[in-house]
This record gives structure tokens, C-alpha cells and sequence, in this order.
């Protein structure tokens, strides 16, 4: 019996006993009155198998089978489609097997019988930035920018200097082109 079972059974026991109100049995389980009242019938009608769930210890019926799954693991492996990607042997499998299972289920499959895809991308790298200079003065960026700065619309370069520890700006200047 899981937690939340015992929880509900104990529950149920304190409204039979009287310990407590439906209200608060649906507070502190997080379940409707409606629910409650569901439970302590239940259980007062069929005991304490009624918190457990019905399908305990079966398989979903929705569940692939292991055929399915050793035949699409043997698939893979042969040498059919085993340069194919995972998502390009799903819909090989569909098109020529007539095998139709979605791409997550493919892919698990693959992947807990220890397969990987052949032609998965590699993480992109991210450009480290640089670290700043320990002392005001090591280094100086200078750089220009040549634009319409005025309303005459003629070009000139605005030429700056800016310190690299600190950040401050050192020199500013306009130059024409």
C-alpha cells in the first residue's frame, strides 16, 4: 500500500469513527467532499482494499509489447537502418515495416536497450567572454564609428578610449571622415 493509500484509509477511519468532518478529510487530502464521501462509503462497504488501486501489479493495456520492442531493438541493429537517426528510423519503420509507434517511443526503446542515435547533434558551445584586467591601465580599448552624427549629414568618427578594469571612459573625440 503506497502513502497516499494509507493516507485515504486513515482518513476514512476517522469519518466512520467521527474524528473528524468531511471537510477537513478533503482539506488535508487535497481531494473534493465528493471524493471523500466516495472513499468512506467504500471502504465501510468493501474495507481496506478499496483504497488500493485496481490495477496494481498489471500492465497498461495501452502498453507496447515486448515483441514489438525486441523487434524494433533487432531493426536497429541490422544493417537495414543502422546508420538511420532515431527520428528517420520511425518513419522508416511506419513507411516500410508498418510498424506505428511515435518518436518518443522509439526512442526510449533504443535508448534503454543501450542505443544511441548515429547522428545526434553536438551541444553548441558558448563563447566564454573575457575576463577584465586586474589594474586600471593595462589595457585601453580605443574604437571608432563612423556615422552621420550631425544634421549636415556628413560622416565623422566618434573615437573613444575606455579603460578595461574600470570601465571608465578616457577619451572621447569627433574626426570627420
Amino acid at each position: 500500500m503506497t502513502q497516499d493509500e494509507r493516507n485515504k484509509l486513515y482518513m476514512a477511519r476517522c469519518l466512520i469513527d467521527g474524528k473528524m468532518t468531511i471537510r477537513e478529510a478533503a482539506e488535508i487530502l487535497s481531494l473534493s467532499e465528493r471524493q471523500v464521501k466516495r472513499i468512506k462509503k467504500g471502504v465501510k462497504e468493501y474495507g481496506e482494499a478499496f483504497v488500493i488501486h485496481k490495477n496494481r501489479g498489471r500492465k497498461p493495456s495501452h502498453a507496447l509489447t515486448d515483441e514489438v520492442k525486441n523487434l524494433v531493438v533487432n531493426l536497429k541493429k541490422s544493417e537495414k537502418y543502422s546508420k538511420a537517426n532515431f527520428s528517420h528510423f520511425q518513419e522508416l519503420l511506419e513507411e516500410h515495416e508498418s510498424i506505428s509507434l511515435s518518436k518518443p517511443s522509439v526512442y526510449r526503446i533504443l535508448v534503454s536497450n543501450g542505443l544511441t542515435s548515429p547522428k545526434k547533434h553536438s551541444k553548441v558551445k558558448h563563447h566564454k567572454r573575457r575576463k577584465r584586467k586586474p589594474q586600471r591601465g593595462m589595457l585601453v580599448i580605443i574604437d571608432a564609428s563612423p556615422h552621420a552624427w550631425f544634421f549636415n549629414n556628413k560622416e565623422c568618427s566618434l573615437h573613444g578610449a575606455i579603460d578595461d578594469a574600470t570601465g571608465e571612459i578616457l577619451a572621447l573625440f569627433f574626426t570627420p571622415n
